[in-house]
C-alpha cells in the first residue's frame, strides 16, 4: 500500500519537475518550448516533433526544422505563444535570444514558481487524504485495532512530509536559478 502511495507522489514531482522547466530562467533551456505547438499537415505537433532544438549560447535557442517549409509556421507558434520571445528565421534555422530578464520579471516568476510549488503540495495532501480514507475503511471492514490504524496513518504522514520538503527543495532551487542574474 505505502509504495503505492509514494508512486503517486512521485509523479507528482515529476509533474511539477516537467511544469517548472518550462518557467524561463535567464538561461536557454529545450525544455522551454515544450508546451508550444505548431500546425502541422493539418495537427497540433510539440516543437520537438517537428525539429532539433538546440542551446548553442547560453541564452540562445536554435530550431533546425526537418521539412523548411514548416519554418513560417514554427516562427508564428513561437511568437504568438505566451513566452514573449522574438524568433528570427534566416531560411535554414529559427534563432531564439532569450533578453536579459529585468528584477521585475524575475520576481514574477518567482510567484508563479511558487504557485506551481503549491499545486504539487495540494496534490501531494491529496493522495495523503486519499490513503487515510482508504486506511479508515479497510481498518473498519478488516477489523483493525485503532493502534494499528493510527501507525498506518503515521507512516502516511511520513512519507507526506518527505515529499513535501522535496517540493520544498525543488522550488527553491529553481527561484534560485531566476534571481540568479
Amino acid at each position: 500500500m505505502f509504495t503505492a502511495i509514494e508512486k503517486r507522489m512521485e509523479k507528482s514531482i515529476a509533474s511539477l519537475k516537467s511544469e517548472l522547466a518550462t518557467i524561463r530562467t535567464g538561461r536557454a533551456n529545450a525544455a522551454l518550448l515544450d508546451h508550444v505547438r505548431v500546425s502541422y499537415y493539418g495537427s497540433d505537433v510539440p516543437v520537438s516533433q517537428i525539429g532539433n532544438i538546440s542551446v548553442p549560447e547560453p541564452r540562445m535557442l536554435m530550431i533546425t526544422p526537418w521539412e523548411k517549409t514548416v519554418l513560417g509556421d514554427l516562427e508564428k507558434a513561437i511568437l504568438s505563444s505566451d513566452l514573449g520571445l522574438n524568433p528570427s528565421n534566416d531560411g535554414e534555422v529559427i534563432r531564439i535570444v532569450l533578453p536579459e530578464l529585468t528584477e521585475e520579471r524575475r520576481k514574477d516568476l518567482v510567484k508563479q514558481v511558487k504557485q506551481v510549488g503549491e499545486k504539487a503540495k495540494v496534490s501531494v495532501r491529496n493522495i495523503r487524504r486519499d490513503a487515510n480514507d482508504d486506511v479508515k475503511k479497510s481498518g473498519k471492514e478488516e477489523s483493525l485495532s485503532e493502534d494499528e490504524v493510527k501507525r498506518m496513518q503515521d507512516k502516511i504522514q511520513k512519507i507526506t512530509d518527505r515529499f513535501i520538503t522535496e517540493v520544498d527543495e525543488v522550488v527553491e532551487h529553481k527561484e534560485k536559478d531566476i534571481l540568479t542574474v
